[in-house]
């Protein structure tokens, strides 16, 4: 189960070449999160709540009929799996987490890029998200300028830690960062509170990079899954 990031949707796990990497070995389920893709999009800030996220994620495997899956989430969606892990572990087999962290953060740049997108249109908010991320493809640009910046705004909520699940995880682990992620610090320092964690860092790569370098990660990660079967 594939769950991305902010701004992000089904496509760009395509893009990035994850989903061909396991479609031959793996039932690969792929989820738009709600205020994304093709999933509702409301407005209410209550509607984002890390808990109701993760009943989307439960919905799902209820729906197909699935007891425990293997989730991966990056950024946004490895947020998702750290209330996976702490409302609904008895569904998950094992965790994959990129670019995230369980700790307290603010979100308050994020809401900025999203309230000069709405007040200024999206080719304003296009090149904030350049700005804050790095360049973004012709493809993704057209993806950005369809989205809807008022659900982006409510699902931008500051967020409460998490941290005290860490030690009770006790599905396998495996965590991993770029290294010029700014984030970097906390996502090497939280796996080693998870029992049974395996962290690997990308060298010289950024919070974008290391989502989009499958080609990197995915030896690290298919690794982790085949050591769940030996």
């Amino acid at each position: 189960m594939l769950q991305h990031g902010f701004s992000e949707s089904v496509v760009d796990w395509y893009e990035a070449g994850y989903v061909d990497a396991f479609r031959l070995d793996y039932r690969v389920i792929l989820i738009d999160a709600r205020g994304h893709g093709a999933s509702d999009k409301p407005h209410d800030p209550d509607a984002y709540v890390l808990n109701r996220r993760v009943a989307d994620v439960v919905a799902v495997l209820d729906t197909l009929e699935i007891a425990k899956a293997l989730f991966w989430g990056y950024s946004m969606g490895g947020w998702i799996g750290f209330g996976i892990a702490k409302y609904a572990k008895e569904r998950i087999r094992a965790l994959v987490i990129g670019g995230q962290h369980p700790y307290a953060r603010s979100m308050k740049s994020l809401r900025r890029v999203v309230h000069g997108g709405i007040a200024q249109g999206g080719e304003a908010f296009v090149a904030a998200m350049e700005e804050m991320f790095g360049p973004e493809s012709a493809a993704r640009k057209e993806r950005l300028l369809l989205a809807d910046l008022k659900a982006y705004l409510a699902l931008a909520q500051d967020r409460s830690g998490l941290e005290d699940v860490l030690p009770a995880m006790q599905m396998p682990c495996c965590l991993y960062a770029g290294e010029m992620d700014p984030i970097y610090p906390e996502v090497e320092a939280c796996s080693r509170h998870i029992p049974q964690a395996t962290f690997f860092s990308l060298p010289g790569l950024n919070h974008c990079d290391a989502y989009a370098r499958s080609d990197l990660v995915l030896p690290h990660v298919t690794a982790f899954l085949r050591a769940l079967n030996p």
